[in-house]
């Protein structure tokens, strides 16, 4: 049982940590210091990305789930498992990673031109 929790509270934790990665430029519009906050992750995803590092909230979540007798998330990790083929076709991955970087540089040039 508690392995199943750990699952769960790092899928949950990996899914708050997109929806700040989509969002969270925008964010810095009404709350300014978050930026920095934003910047982080943002580096963090495109270390992820292009160096293939792996996240912790995907290797806490194989614990638990290992821990629970689930199985084991594929060897491509989170995004393979819960968002490619689930939310958009995994041919689609380049486009969706594009719109993604897309909404990013809105955000912070939003967030640029919103300086007092």
């Amino acid at each position: 049982m508690m392995y199943r929790l750990v699952a769960d509270l790092a899928m949950a934790a990996h899914f708050a940590f997109l929806a700040y990665l989509a969002v969270g430029g925008f964010l810095a519009w009404r709350w300014r210091r978050t930026i920095w906050a934003h910047a982080a992750v943002v580096c963090w995803a495109l270390l992820s990305v292009v160096a293939g590092v792996d996240c912790p909230l995907t290797v806490l979540e194989d614990w638990g789930r290992r821990g629970a007798g689930l199985p084991a998330l594929p060897p491509s990790g989170f995004i393979d498992h819960y968002i490619e083929g689930v939310i958009y076709p995994e041919q689609y991955t380049g486009v969706a990673r594009a719109a993604l970087a897309a909404v990013i540089a809105v955000s912070y040039g939003g967030y640029l031109l919103r300086r007092p």
